[in-house]
């Protein structure tokens, strides 16, 4: 079997597909298709893969790719060297793995010259081979036969101890660099395993962050990624150490890995003493060879596994929330008003028009040590009055809640006169964005701080169009993102946000140059390009006329051009999804419905009634066409929810303003493996723990909440000096009596479905003492999953008192 062929059986079997529908997508995606452009556009060719099952299959296309090149590198070497037998090529050929592939290569991997090559130089090899086959020789006396002077390029063995050492050497590298050995001790390490985490002396103030963790034992397969995490980094910090042991190692005569190398080789069982003149002897090699050759190399591979499985795990929880962020509903296209709060700089202004152009902008200093109140509302007011305002947006930073109130008291003003809306904005990455260079391009003659008001006003109105310009890795909704590979977690990012931007589709005569950069098929240097042409030419009449724009040839025009919208074009099918390869079908699709082609395009009851299997032919299967009539019938139909925002409680503004028992409304911000973060305005975001989503049993927070979801949830706890927050979404619970947040349930406490309190440890109140960093409006950004531990005690404790 070729390497191809090979490839494409493995993605057959893990993807459980059809061979046809791999071949065909590898094609498409080796031609310089996009995804999205496959997944929407290429239904009959793919059989109907979706943008999930494609990104998985692009991901592994690119890991069995290299695997083979690997492979094929492998196989040179070894047939250079002379040593490739039929049986070491059929387990090379077989190898399913990066990692069995080096384990088969390593013995004749090229190394420096090792002890054992000195040893074999010096004759001492058969006396390994001797000793290992016969352990009753007496090994001073076989060692005595094989001393010897130097003599041109072969050492001297002076002595039975240096014979017997080279010896050792030999048979060490051996053990070590058995594949099937290694490969099986790795397994059993991994599946039976205990992580565990000791501090380092007179790190306990310093680390006191990573309490939790200070006298830590889990099973290493077992270990979540926010933990797993956790003590990685407190290990980084020289906090903590790591290390794997099996269970009973301690209390075991001999090591049980080592029992496992030398049950492999057949030197002994149980306790390797059968009385035979060799068998101490073979005991040290087997001992140095664990200690020296193995348990070090395959600790740290099993961290590193345990790591890369953490930062995977991390990684898509980034994705997902930075998903439900990208897709949160959009307020629309009304002229909006975004107040950046501020206290002794003042609250920044910026108005900008219904499609985001910069109107107006100004500085009012509401709060101390200025108190300029009724002036505020006053210039608010001929703002709104000037401009046509019809939303309010306010930053989420410091002086949020405060300023809030100015917004509410002009939203009274007005309340007889129009319609005025007031909504809490996050201004996550504002700040970031408001310094990069594409804000000074877009906006050169702003001050940075009205460019941040600018993107706040921005984002309410469409939040996927002025999100794609920050850096997705500073808007905080991820786990631990500054401890995974950067590298992966921007080329998931990407996937994301181009997943997003082409399921929305872009209108392409008020897009910017960033949002158009994420279309399948265009670059960041077409993008500007398709902006200039519109800015120099004006706005385009029809996507037919994208081909006029300075390299952008006929293959990126279909991968880009049904993402693409122009309202009120020329044609009207420009302002749908349907790709312009198949407008001639459409038109068809009229003809014979007696429409015109306008007047199809909405027409519920005349669309329903054509049946798709007539239309289709060898280019449009049944799916292609079924997505068409479907788009007809609702037009470039945005696919994102309908715009709500939550209504933050008056005068809880602050930590010390919570308490036991209050019911409030928030935002959801953050979604983890182990709950979810909720705004309830407090500048403080409070944990929803898993166990405290439903009153049934929930394995994935996402299932419940997703991040911009508005949620009722219940103060169970309040811990001012750490700035935790414990949370229910479960309004029947009761916070204790005795003020700890303990959930009392009438007359059952019982978690549902007997979950735990969090998956830490099962005394209920260990947390990660994760620190939680802050971003620049005071909440946490990466994990302050330590919030955990308030809630997890609580609710624990209620479990208890059963």
């Amino acid at each position: 079997m070729d390497a191809t062929s090979r490839i494409i059986t493995r993605l057959v079997e893990e993807l459980s597909v059809r061979p046809q529908q791999v071949s065909a997508t590898v094609e498409l995606l080796d031609g310089g298709a996009t995804v999205p452009f496959i997944a929407r556009y290429r239904k009959e060719v793919t059989g109907g893969l979706d943008d999930i099952q494609l990104r998985n299959l692009h991901e592994r296309l690119a890991y069995l790719r290299e695997l083979e090149e690997r492979r094929g590198a492998v196989l040179a070497a070894i047939e250079e060297q002379g040593k490739l037998t039929a049986e070491l090529k059929g387990q090379i050929q077989a190898a399913d793995t990066k990692q069995r592939l080096e384990d088969l290569y390593l013995p004749y991997k090229k190394k420096r010259r090792t002890k054992a090559q000195i040893a074999r130089e010096a004759g001492l090899e058969p006396l390994a081979e001797a000793l290992l086959a016969d352990p009753t020789l007496d090994p001073e006396t076989e060692a005595s036969r094989y001393l010897h002077p130097a003599k041109g390029d072969v050492p001297a063995v002076e002595d039975t101890k240096a014979a017997l050492d080279g010896a050792r050497q030999i048979l060490m590298e051996r053990f070590a660099e058995d594949a099937e050995l290694v490969g099986r001790l790795r397994e059993r390490l991994w599946q039976e395993g205990e992580l565990s985490a000791r501090l380092i002396a007179g790190k306990e103030r310093e680390g006191a962050k990573f309490s939790d963790y200070f006298e830590h034992d889990e099973k290493l397969a077992r270990t979540p990624s926010h933990r797993a995490l956790a003590m990685f980094r407190a290990r980084n910090e020289g906090v903590l150490t790591l290390a794997i042991r099996l269970p009973g190692e301690d209390e075991a005569p001999i090591h049980p890995a080592q029992v496992a190398i030398a049950r492999h080789f057949d030197i002994f069982n149980g306790s390797g003493d059968e009385g035979r003149a060799a068998d101490k002897w073979l005991r040290d090699v087997v001992r140095w060879t664990w200690r020296v050759k193995l348990y070090t190399h395959l600790e740290t591979e099993l961290l590193g596994r345990l790591r890369e499985r953490a930062e995977l795990a991390a990684i898509e929880v980034f994705a997902a929330n930075l998903k439900d962020l990208l897709l949160a509903a959009p307020a629309g296209q009304k002229a909006t008003l975004a107040i950046d709060p501020g206290l002794r700089t003042g609250c920044k202004v910026a108005v900008v028009d219904a499609t985001g152009q910069f109107l107006e902008e100004a500085t009012l200093y509401p709060h101390a040590p200025r108190n300029a109140w009724e002036a505020s509302l006053v210039e608010l007011a001929r703002l709104v009055e000037k401009h046509d305002v019809a939303l309010i947006a306010v930053g989420n930073g410091t002086a949020s809640r405060e300023t809030d109130r100015l917004a509410g008291d002009l939203v009274k003003a007005f309340a007889s006169k129009r319609a005025l809306s007031k909504v809490m904005v996050s201004e996550a990455g504002a700040s970031v964005y408001s310094a990069s260079e594409y804000a000074s391009r877009e906006m050169p003659d702003l001050d940075v701080t009205i460019r941040g008001a600018v993107s706040i006003a921005r984002r309410l109105q469409d939040p996927l169009a002025e999100l794609v310009k920050i850096e997705p890795k500073s808007i905080g909704v991820g786990q631990y993102q500054h401890d995974v590979s950067q590298l992966q977690l921007s080329r998931s990012l990407e996937a994301v946000i181009e997943d997003c931007v082409n399921g929305v589709g872009v209108d392409l005569n008020t897009a910017s140059s960033a949002l158009l950069s994420r279309v399948a098929g265009l670059s960041p240097a077409l993008a500007e390009a398709v902006v200039a042409r519109r800015n120099a030419q004006g706005a385009f009449a029809s996507r037919r006329e994208l081909l006029e724009v300075s390299r952008l040839g006929p293959k990126t025009f279909e991968q880009c051009a049904g993402f693409l919208r122009i309202m009120n074009g020329t044609n009207p099918l420009d302002a749908s999804a349907v790709h312009p390869e198949a407008y001639s079908l459409v038109e068809r699709i009229a003809r014979q419905s007696g429409r015109e082609l306008a007047s199809l395009i909405g027409d519920t009851a005349t669309l329903r009634s054509v049946k798709p299997a007539e239309f289709a032919d060898e280019r449009f299967g049944v799916p292609t066409v079924t997505d068409i009539l479907a788009e007809l019938d609702k037009p470039g139909r945005d696919p994102r929810p309908e715009f709500k925002a939550a209504a933050f409680r008056e005068g809880v503004e602050t930590l010390k303003d919570l308490e036991p028992g209050m019911v409030l409304e928030g935002t959801v911000t953050n979604v983890t493996h182990f709950g979810a973060f909720v705004d309830i305005g407090v500048h403080q975001d409070g944990l929803v723990h898993i166990s405290a989503l439903s009153d049934t049993f929930v394995e994935d927070p996402r299932s419940v909440v997703k991040a911009g979801d508005i949620v009722k949830v219940k103060v169970m706890s309040v811990d001012i000096e750490r700035a935790r927050i414990g949370l229910t979404m479960r309004l029947d619970d009761q916070p204790d009596e005795e003020g700890g947040g303990r959930p009392r349930r009438g007359n059952n406490s019982r978690q549902p479905g007997g979950q735990k309190s969090d998956g830490h440890k099962t005394n209920g109140h260990k947390t990660n003492g994760q620190p939680a960093s802050r971003k620049a409006n005071g909440r946490s950004s990466d994990t302050p999953e330590g919030q955990v531990g308030a809630l997890g005690a609580a609710l624990l404790k209620a479990k208890q008192k059963r």
